[in-house]
């Protein structure tokens, strides 16, 4: 499908992007920047951080911001910290796109170690509940509020040596429905990307004989992430949509 957003269609409007710090974090945080976003860049590696930020800068787009945040160890407080200090400097929050995931380690179910195994879940699932916990009284003032989370293929249909990360993702498609039904007559919407197979270091870690350049990059598959952000997609709610469609 063509997601077609017009070239101001983000203008004035706040939004948070875990992991932004390379990947496909760092491209949607450039891409909502360049479509009028102020942009907070969340991740925890602050060198990272800043060099998102200094291009964003450097293009001429909205100034950003840098949180960072250690998502395997932040608390609840942690959270709703942030969400005060989001709200003392900008006074509101459109969008937040759940990005920042652990891949954890691929190997039988029955040798799943205990630690990796609550590392993965604490990451992609119990931070991103934490979070958007914090964020809900801010992010339902908004006028046209949106919540992403980031999906897989191994999260619609479990795949042998994929396990924690696998269940993760199928948690946290789990939790986009419940809340997308919640605020079904709110203003904000509350979708899922699977993003597929993407030129990231996630990908290289999970296939390491693959050859990179027949991937997608983060640059390509972003016309979806942008549709789902910005006003054009206000009649869509709950659902889970492949970026590289089979």
């Amino acid at each position: 499908m063509n997601y077609q957003t017009a070239a101001d269609s983000l203008k004035d409007r706040v939004i948070l992007v875990t992991g932004a710090g390379d990947g496909i974090g760092r491209q949607a945080a450039i891409s909502y920047a360049a479509h009028g976003a102020t942009v907070i860049l969340l991740g925890r590696t602050v060198a990272k951080l800043e060099a998102v930020y200094d291009e964003i800068e450097a293009l001429g787009y909205p100034q950003p911001a840098i949180i960072p945040l250690d998502m395997k160890g932040a608390s609840k407080q942690n959270y709703l910290d942030m969400t005060d200090t989001i709200h003392d400097q900008f006074g509101r929050l459109d969008g937040v796109l759940h990005n920042a995931s652990l891949l954890g380690v691929l190997s039988p179910f029955d040798q799943l170690g205990e630690d990796t195994y609550d590392e993965v879940m604490q990451v992609n699932v119990k931070a991103q509940f934490l979070l958007t916990q914090a964020i809900m009284p801010l992010i339902k003032k908004s006028e046209d509020g949106r919540i992403i989370f980031t999906s897989s293929t191994v999260g619609h249909d479990g795949r042998a040596f994929w396990g924690t990360y696998a269940i993760s993702k199928f948690a946290t498609e789990g939790m986009m429905q419940v809340l997308a039904d919640e605020l079904s007559g709110t203003q904000v919407r509350v979708n899922a990307i699977n993003p597929g197979g993407t030129r990231t270091g996630m990908r290289a870690k999970a296939y390491p004989g693959e050859d990179p350049k027949t991937l997608k990059t983060p640059a390509d598959i972003m016309p979806l992430y942008l549709y789902l952000m910005g006003p054009e997609s206000k009649d869509v709610n709950g659902q889970c949509i492949d970026a590289q469609p089979k």
